[in-house]
């Protein structure tokens, strides 16, 4: 009897444990959102262990089904595996990056590992790949759908390429290589968010301010405040950081601030990443190598739109001939200006290129970001691009203060599809902050699928994080044209995931080739100098007022200023990303030196040698870019063509809006993008739309 009441007991305690987990029970929230109100640090770990728990419990249900494989208790019984693990992780793995502290950051060391020995756990189950290969060797017999056909197939790859032909001791390198890469990617993330963080540039004297706008120094005043220091403090946050290097006079400041972000995570600290850096470069290349591939970018590229580095290299000295000659005049246009006012001998470094170039910008179209600041207010821009959704695609946008946040500076929205049907939920965080990495990007908290038994459509939850010039006591948050495109590329991501419409969780929204998934993002940007879009919302913060046609005009006139020089220099971060992939033997050399000779034939500006991009490049060392880079300017072929569409047709042209919806947005990766693609444009891109976009090549009009 008191075996019975211990074992009740016991039974009893697990079960107030669990109750007393947000993340074990239902969501009591509008449409399930995180309830981030009721989660603590402590929730984590015993839910991402039950998750792991859940998940193997299904998978040994998979292997020893005593049926035959079929498609059903096979493939689909994986897809559907591991949804309390998906929901734990996608909320540790997002505040990762836009809301951490210590103890979050201690735990995600401890529980990486974990992950990492839980995914390969699962990827080297012989069993579970053994009913898989029955499935897959079955397929042409089998009626399957296009998207089941994608599912069985990316099941099947996605095993062999994490592992599953390994044998005995290759098994155990494999998981002990993972193992080290996840805890080499979390620790450089982290490295760098503490580098960025740590600094900060203190001025005391109001001549040091000098040639900075009223925006700059009132946003440097209220940060000194937030941090208790007297004067104006300036960051290494891009709001801080940019108009520093844009507007002030003082060189010498300019090169401070230039040097400190330049040289993030090489000082002889602890956020020290030059060995990390060597560490992920190496280990990434021994997976691929173990897997039976030259390289990463071999392994990478298999499963991209590119196929291999001979096409992105291909890609990369195209824009490369074609950019150059024009990169290398605007360099000697804005040297012409600078030796104007500071002598013939002068050389226009790193820290004095946006200087100049402003200036150049501004006697050439009498037009900068302060000018165009007072007419993107923040609340103003959202109304424009959420009403750039709604005259596209009917979509609406409303926001419900009962749905929780993470932190007080997100708002949430529910987003309505034209019909009046519930379509997602949308959340947004502008501002940066201590726990907050720099940069923008779009994520979820949760996916899209439909629910195989019940045929439930389960609508995704999207966030975009962005880290905008905040407000200050004296004005509301006025945004830079560059944040207003930042803002629509993101948004492009989100209507990715907004749209989403597939089947299968794995296969739905953003899940697609790297080098397709910024043609979303990316085409948005375009509207950006549309008088159209720009009339519906860009109107100052104080009088009211329209933005000027003559502004728009300018603004118009000035989109391709230095616009080769930009193309140039995301060229030169593709050359880097392939020269650590690329690699077939281990590195051990000095990082620096290997980098300014992997880009250099892309760089227009004087080398500084003590800077360092590799040590803070988090897209291919601690995110989901490795060997894939050059998707951004891949994909803004794929945007620029796609866009020509939308000018040929009427920008607003609901038809074409609705084809890339269907065609583009909401199939995810359900079939080849390339398929995708041309059945939204009707053919294959060249790299004549962004030529001519451009102004490096002139339409047959023009000659």
């Amino acid at each position: 009897m008191k075996r019975l009441n211990l074992t009740f007991f016991l039974l009893c305690i697990i079960s107030m444990i669990h109750a007393q987990n947000p993340f074990l029970e239902e969501y009591n929230t509008p449409h399930q959102t995180v309830p981030f109100d009721k989660i603590k640090t402590e929730h984590y770990e015993p839910a991402i262990l039950e998750g792991i728990k859940q998940q193997m419990a299904e998978i040994d249900e998979i292997v020893n089904n005593p049926k035959a494989p079929t498609f059903a208790n096979t493939i689909l019984a994986y897809e559907q595996s591991g949804k309390l693990l998906d929901r734990v992780t996608a909320v540790f793995g997002n505040l990762q990056s836009a809301e951490t502290n210590d103890d979050l950051q201690a735990l995600a060391q401890k529980m990486m590992p974990l992950l990492s020995e839980h995914s390969n756990n699962i990827s080297l189950n012989e069993k579970l790949f053994d009913r898989i290969k029955v499935v897959y060797k079955q397929k042409k017999k089998l009626s399957l759908t296009i998207e089941q056909a994608k599912l069985l197939e990316n099941a099947y790859d996605g095993f062999i390429r994490n592992g599953a032909n390994l044998k005995g001791e290759a098994k155990n390198k494999y998981r002990e290589l993972t193992k080290k890469l996840s805890t080499l990617t979390l620790q450089f993330s982290e490295n760098n968010l503490k580098e960025t963080n740590n600094y900060q540039m203190v001025l005391k004297e109001k001549d040091q301010l000098a040639g900075l706008p009223e925006s700059a120094i009132e946003a440097a005043a209220q940060t000194a405040k937030d941090k208790g220091v007297e004067g104006w403090v300036f960051t290494l946050q891009a709001p801080s950081y940019i108009p520093f290097l844009t507007y002030a006079d003082n060189r010498e400041l300019r090169k401070e601030l230039y040097m400190a972000y330049n040289t993030k995570c090489t000082h002889d600290n602890e956020y020290n990443n030059l060995n990390i850096v060597k560490e992920i470069a190496n280990t990434r290349m021994a997976i691929a190598q173990l897997l039976g591939y030259k390289n990463y970018a071999e392994y990478t590229l298999q499963k991209r739109m590119a196929q291999n580095s001979d096409a992105v290299y291909k890609l990369l000295n195209q824009l490369l001939e074609a950019y150059t000659p024009t990169a290398k005049k605007e360099y000697n246009e804005v040297q012409s200006l600078a030796r104007q006012t500071e002598g013939e001998s002068f050389s226009v470094m790193p820290w004095d290129w946006s200087y100049y170039s402003n200036k150049l910008k501004n006697k050439k179209f009498n037009i900068n970001e302060e000018m165009l600041r007072p007419y993107f207010e923040l609340s103003k821009v959202k109304e424009g691009v959420f009403g750039l959704a709604t005259r596209l695609y009917g979509i609406t946008f409303k926001k419900n203060p009962d749905i929780p946040v993470y932190n007080k500076d997100v708002d949430a929205y529910e987003v309505f599809d034209k019909d009046g049907s519930y379509l997602a939920v949308l959340y947004t965080d502008f501002h940066p902050r201590a726990g907050k990495r720099s940069g923008a990007w779009m994520t979820s908290f949760k996916g899209q699928w439909v629910d195989y038994k019940t045929g439930e459509n389960s609508r995704p939850h999207i966030t975009l994080v962005m880290n905008f010039t905040k407000p200050t006591d004296n004005k509301p948050a006025l945004l830079t044209f560059d944040e207003v495109e930042t803002f629509l590329h993101e948004f492009g991501h989100g209507l990715h995931g907004i749209f989403a419409n597939s089947n299968n969780e794995s296969l739905s929204g953003t899940s697609v080739y790297r080098d397709f998934v910024e043609l979303p993002s990316q085409i948005m940007e375009n509207f950006a100098i549309e008088k159209e879009f720009l009339n519906t919302f860009a109107r100052h913060y104080q009088t009211g007022e329209l933005l000027p046609d003559t502004l728009v005009q300018r603004l118009v006139d000035a989109s391709n200023f230095n616009v080769a020089y930009g193309c140039l220099r995301q060229v030169s971060f593709g050359l880097l990303d392939m020269a650590w992939y690329t690699r077939s033997t281990p590195f051990d050399g000095d990082v620096k030196t290997y980098e300014q000779k992997a880009w250099g034939k892309a760089q227009i500006l004087p080398v500084v040698n003590d800077a360092c991009m590799s040590t803070q490049f988090s897209h291919i060392f601690a995110g989901g870019y490795a060997a894939g880079y050059y998707s951004y300017k891949w994909a803004e072929v794929l945007d620029a063509d796609a866009f020509s569409l939308f000018k040929q047709k009427g920008i607003f042209n609901n038809e074409v809006a609705e084809s890339f919806r269907n065609n583009i947005l909401s199939k995810g990766g359900t079939e080849h993008p390339m398929v995708l693609y041309k059945r939204f444009r009707g053919q294959e891109p060249t790299i004549d739309a962004l030529l001519i976009r451009n102004g490096i090549k002139k339409t047959k009009n023009e000659n």
